[in-house]
């Protein structure tokens, strides 16, 4: 059996896809992991992906390219070339499978499962509803067993054995700060990160600052001079390497959080409840949630603060991260 598994929108929804790709992958002769390109470096370091075809889809992602036929037909030659038997459609819970489910008919593919509230018509062979109060990665994997994958090892996120990255850090067992997000309104504010980092190194924490090619600025901003900035030094796997040796990571409600969890790593969450926490929390590792989910922004899924102040986020302090930090890791 050729399977293939659809995951369109970003770095982290990748990650959480990553235990259903492994019941997939119990079964099938080969997975194909057909993912947008902000998912395509988390779709490289999944165990159980065979190949990665990497795709922007027009009703995914913050800045969806328009529809262009050539796109689409480029798209279904592509798939059709995999020759896949049986394809897993997964979504967020407020997405619908229905486009990708069309293309990958006209692909060829005979049986096709997702999550769906709409009316498939003869769009999908199995269609399953999701849990009301499910994490994406429990969700993920109570479809793939309705199509007949059923869980193949405990379920936690995964990722292939990172590269050594004590060249960077140094020995293991700093605090990774993450400033970034991909979402303003799931952002802690610069101020409060390097009030935290220079409260933690004061506490006698050794902080790695981290962060992507494009955020340098707010790392060495963050860092200071008190932690070591490797703000777009890092590669995805790189990334994974320094967050396998961290006692634990402090970041907002965005990909590397996820990435900590799938290395094992404890987790503060800065966690704007603009999402849900019970759905996108850190899965499968300690954690601790910061932030006011009871803030008046919590479910509207906005990408900029629509409350001045910013409160749900902002009234977390520096030594509210120490403390949690302490929670998690044993005070050397």
């Amino acid at each position: 059996m050729k399977a293939l598994v659809t995951r369109l929108d970003n770095f982290g929804d990748v990650l959480l896809a990553g235990p259903a790709v492994r019941a997939v992958a119990a079964r099938a002769d080969t997975v194909t992991l057909l993912c947008g390109p902000h998912g395509a470096p988390a779709a490289r370091l999944l165990p159980g992906v065979d190949e990665v075809l990497v795709w922007d889809a027009p009703w995914a992602g913050f800045q969806p390219p328009p529809v262009r036929r050539e796109e689409i037909d480029g798209l279904v030659a592509a798939v059709t070339a995999v020759e896949a038997d049986t394809a897993l459609i997964l979504t967020s819970f407020h997405q619908s499978p229905l486009p990708t489910a069309l293309l990958l008919r006209l692909a060829g593919i005979r049986f096709l499962a997702a999550d769906s509230e709409d009316y498939p018509g003869s769009l999908l062979d199995v269609r399953h509803h999701r849990a009301p109060h499910a994490h994406e990665a429990e969700a993920a994997l109570d479809l793939a067993e309705a199509a007949g994958f059923p869980r193949a090892d405990d379920g936690r996120l995964r990722v292939l054995p990172p590269p050594p990255v004590e060249e960077l850090t140094g020995p293991a067992g700093y605090v990774v700060v993450h400033p970034g997000v991909s979402v303003p309104a799931r952002a802690w504010s610069p101020e409060r990160c390097a009030q935290a980092v220079r409260e933690l190194t004061a506490a006698g924490r050794r902080v790695v600052v981290t962060g992507g090619a494009g955020e340098r600025d707010l790392t060495a901003y963050v860092a200071g001079d008190r932690a070591l900035d490797l703000g777009g030094r890092t590669g995805a796997a790189e990334l994974a390497g320094v967050l396998a040796g961290a006692a634990c990571a402090v970041t907002g409600n965005t990909g590397p959080a996820h990435l900590a969890a799938a290395v094992g790593t404890p987790v503060v969450s800065l966690f704007a409840p603009v999402v849900p926490a019970e759905r996108w929390r850190p899965y499968g590792v300690p954690y601790v949630l910061l932030g006011d989910q009871r803030a008046p922004c919590a479910g509207t899924r906005a990408r900029q603060c629509p409350v001045p102040g910013h409160p749900c986020l902002d009234d977390v302090t520096a030594l509210d991260v120490v403390a949690a930090v302490d929670k998690l890791v044993e005070v050397a």
